[in-house]
């Protein structure tokens, strides 16, 4: 038996939208208002997106029982397969002692404050959300700001800001490897589209953040060290997400911008050294010790290492003999052709499990080769797996919940309806685009379940105004990095890392309108590159 999708279920759209938005709208009340935790929020919405499914939209109840089950299978595999690799290299590190080592040479660069904002709010930040993504980035540079003696409040708000760079591409690509599975677009497309947009954005973030710490007068004091920095960042942004993928964008960028800027700090200085007036003193002093090329190489292995394998892991043949060996896909056994979609086609439901193509498996070998490498002994990286998982039990229950709701969401019709209201902005809706990601990131905390939210919805508003349905997709990925910096988990996540818990109102304030100004320039850009620019848009 076949299902067909309805999109107005009482024939009135008003009413039937006010209905299809009571799950998305408690998520709103129940993270923002009612302060619940993500997944007890995310199991509550599934249960309201399946009642509505069954009762008002009339799916039957298995099929609507099977969707769920079948994006939280996508949730736990690959990506919280890949979240939990990531997570862990970044543990073995830490465990090891190797980070130690990073954090000391990043601090004993410069001792200009606005120099070290560049180097690990900015640069290293973006690297950290490229391998570890998941929060670890604001908190490991707002407390690395604070112990080199930054003012707390500005420390943790411009790594928040920084943070909006990267997001996009975090954790080896997951935001954009969701926003594909849930649209229907394959990935390179949909990470040429963020290509082409973040990179403007990263261009001129160095200088924004400089401008919120000291000034513009200041920022324009070390104009070349600020031009570098974004230059170099955004063009190795630009040319990792168009021709290598979504996975190592952060990572080269990040590194990249890391090593042009400390090159061109060995020819040019400030001519002088600015800091916060009545700083507190610093308690992380870097050059008190000194690490050889060997000992810096060392405890940088892990994450050179992950780099060389997942270039490998990218590469079409390789990715091509792995499956050969290493995959099983399956049609979902009672859900695969079930449901008739509102344009007579019948979606096709498969279950892929590439074990080994998986940037997930990725990780875990640079994961297996980095443990000798940086002196652990593999029963101790066995013990440090534990204990990432441990930590991440409650995530990986909320990403399961989260792409169950997103499924049950697409599957039923929700989103259509949602869609069809969206579309009635018309030629606008490229320009609100944008905002639908800053707000599910806002919700979330996420760009990944933002992405799992409101792909589809962003995808069916484009086809029915008769746009190139990635730009809009683009635009929900692009759209939510601007929200991370005042989603309340990033917030809680800042404060404790810089010492201001209890002062998480205050953080807001200082984060919230760049926010907005940040989402406006985005929201621009998309309405140009839906029709002035149109050039601009990928082939696929």
């Amino acid at each position: 038996m076949i299902w067909k999708q309805v999109i107005d279920p009482f024939h009135n759209l008003t009413l039937s939208v006010l209905v299809a938005a009571i799950p998305i709208l408690f998520i709103f009340w129940a993270l923002i208002i009612k302060k619940m935790k993500g997944y007890q929020a995310s199991l509550i919405a599934t249960g309201l997106a399946l009642l509505i499914a069954v009762f008002v939209y009339g799916m039957p109840l298995k099929l609507a029982f099977l969707s769920v089950t079948h994006g939280a299978l996508y949730g736990l595999f690959p990506i919280c397969w890949l979240v939990v690799m990531a997570v862990f290299l970044f543990n073995v590190t830490v465990k090891s002692g190797q980070f130690e080592v990073i954090k000391h040479v990043m601090a004993g660069i410069t001792a200009d404050r606005r120099l070290q904002a560049l180097l690990i709010a900015f640069s290293f930040g973006s690297f950290l959300e490229g391998t570890a993504g998941f929060g670890a980035p604001v908190a490991i540079t707002a407390a690395m700001l604070v112990g080199l003696g930054f003012n707390p409040l500005y420390a943790s708000g411009i790594c928040l800001i920084a943070n909006t760079a990267p997001v996009a591409f975090g954790s080896i690509g997951i935001p954009i490897t969701v926003a594909s599975q849930v649209s229907g677009i394959p990935e390179m497309p949909i990470s040429q589209m963020v290509g082409r947009t973040l990179p403007m954005l990263s261009l001129v973030l160095p200088f924004y953040l400089v401008s919120i710490i000291a000034g513009a007068r200041k920022a324009w004091e070390i104009g070349p060290a600020v031009l570098v920095s974004g230059v170099s960042f955004a063009v190795l942004q630009f040319l990792s997400s168009n021709f290598l993928g979504p996975a190592l964008p952060d990572v080269i960028a990040g590194l990249g911008s890391i090593i042009s800027l400390i090159v061109f700090l060995r020819f040019w200085k400030p001519k002088t050294i600015w800091r916060f007036a009545n700083e507190p003193a610093p308690t992380l002093i870097a050059d008190q010790t000194s690490y050889s090329t060997g000992q810096i190489i060392r405890a940088w292995s892990p994450f050179l290492v992950l780099t060389v394998i997942i270039i490998m892991w990218g590469l079409q043949p390789v990715k091509n003999g792995l499956n050969a060996v290493g995959l099983v896909q399956f049609e979902v056994p009672g859900l695969h052709n079930a449901i008739q979609g509102a344009d007579g086609t019948n979606l096709a439901k498969l279950f892929k499990l590439n074990y080994l193509s998986a940037a997930g498996t990725a990780i875990l070998l640079a994961a297996l080769i980095a443990i000798p490498l940086v002196g652990l002994t593999y029963r101790e990286g066995a013990a440090v797996f534990r204990a990432t998982l441990s930590q991440l039990k409650f995530p990986i229950l909320t990403i399961a919940a989260v792409l169950g709701f997103a499924y049950i969401m697409n599957d039923s019709g929700i989103t259509l309806t949602l869609a069809t209201m969206l579309a009635g902005t018309g030629v606008l809706f490229p320009f609100f685009a944008p905002v639908l990601g800053w707000l599910g990131v806002f919700i979330t905390g996420s760009d990944t379940s933002a992405n799992a939210l409101f792909s589809k919805i962003q995808y069916a508003t484009a086809q029915s105004i008769g746009i190139d349905p990635v730009v809009t997709v683009a635009a929900n990925v692009s759209g939510g990095v601007v929200g991370k910096m005042i989603s309340p988990q990033s917030i809680a996540v800042a404060a404790a890392a810089g010492n201001l818990v209890g002062q998480e109102s205050q953080l807001f304030r200082f984060t919230v309108k760049h926010s907005f100004i940040l989402l406006v320039i985005i929201c621009f850009l998309t309405l140009a590159q839906a029709y002035l620019v149109e050039w601009i848009i990928p082939g696929y």
